[in-house]
């Protein structure tokens, strides 16, 4: 039996599924658009490259030998393989797949914004994988800034480290958030220098980042510096102070959707500061699934639909 020559390349294994599945050498070279004698050079050439003959020669019409059905079988997957080789990296090349890193504050959830944004990102992108996980803002932005989360859901205002980029999706008024038992639950409140001997409790923060930021802001658009308690974790603990009469918050109005024990969420006349969400990533990021997810919030919000 003759050595095996050096390996075959895919267009040898084109050309013989084709002529099998064609059982005819004219139709076949018709539908790989070669000619006839050029169609049955390769397949000479593969019989020599594979050592052995893939024709039974003695019958006129196109039959397999024992080792020709064993290879047919066999190109059949490795043809398939290749296609769905080359789609995934088409696929990836256009951000359709791909893997997705994303850390969020637990506020900006209840806002709808997260959930929102990936399910219509998933519906256009089944392919890509998302990781979500709760985070910090000021984790998020310095694990984006460090190449180990690929984008971030936030409570703006923060300090922004270099090569980051952040930009506000969402505005939220602010709400108060009461003890069910305090004079003002159940009531609109009007004018919010009504609190100023109320202690505020805000995450713990410094007082230029997120929501100790904006209740800074409100209390001082309505005249007054406020008592601020900065010793929460998140808004559970948040809500778990104020239900129990340690002090009250401002909050993002979309908190309204939280329905927590001993807690009432008032309206508050006057107020201009807001609560924003914001997303942050890396600038000039190269990955294309993440560039995608990019994409999509910016359009989002040019269309005023974020």
């Amino acid at each position: 039996m003759a050595r095996p020559e050096a390996g075959f390349e895919l267009r040898h294994l084109r050309y013989f599924v084709t002529l099998v599945e064609e059982r005819n050498f004219d139709r076949a070279a018709v539908r790989l658009g070669i000619a006839q004698p050029g169609l049955s050079q390769q397949i000479i050439s593969l019989e020599k490259i594979v050592g052995m003959p893939l024709l039974d020669r003695s019958r006129r019409a196109v039959k397999l030998t024992h080792s020709g059905e064993i290879l047919f079988q066999e190109a059949k997957k490795v043809l398939a393989q290749t296609e769905a080789t080359v789609a995934a990296i088409h696929r990836a090349g256009r951000g359709e797949s791909g893997r997705i890193s994303i850390g969020y504050v637990a506020s900006a959830a209840y806002s709808g914004a997260v959930v929102h944004a990936i399910r219509n990102f998933k519906r256009d992108h089944p392919h890509v994988e998302i990781e979500l996980q709760e985070m910090e803002l000021r984790q998020q932005l310095q694990r984006i800034a460090d190449g180990l989360l690929d984008f971030g859901y936030i409570r703006s205002p923060a300090p922004i480290p270099s090569g980051v980029t952040v930009q506000v999706i969402l505005r939220e008024p602010l709400i108060a958030m009461l003890p069910r038992d305090h004079e003002f639950a159940g009531h609109a409140i009007d004018d919010l220098s009504k609190f100023r001997a109320e202690t505020f409790i805000t995450p713990r923060q410094p007082p230029e980042i997120g929501f100790h930021r904006s209740t800074l802001q409100a209390c001082r658009e309505a005249g007054f510096e406020p008592i601020v308690k900065a010793s929460a974790h998140d808004f559970t603990e948040i809500a778990a102070l104020v239900g129990i009469g340690t002090g009250i918050a401002l909050v993002p109005q979309s908190m309204r959707c939280a329905d927590l024990p001993n807690i009432s969420y008032q309206p508050v006349e006057r107020v201009a500061a807001t609560s924003d969400v914001a997303i942050a990533y890396r600038k000039g990021e190269g990955a294309p699934a993440v560039k995608a997810f990019i994409a999509k919030h910016r359009a989002q919000v040019r269309s005023g639909a974020a």
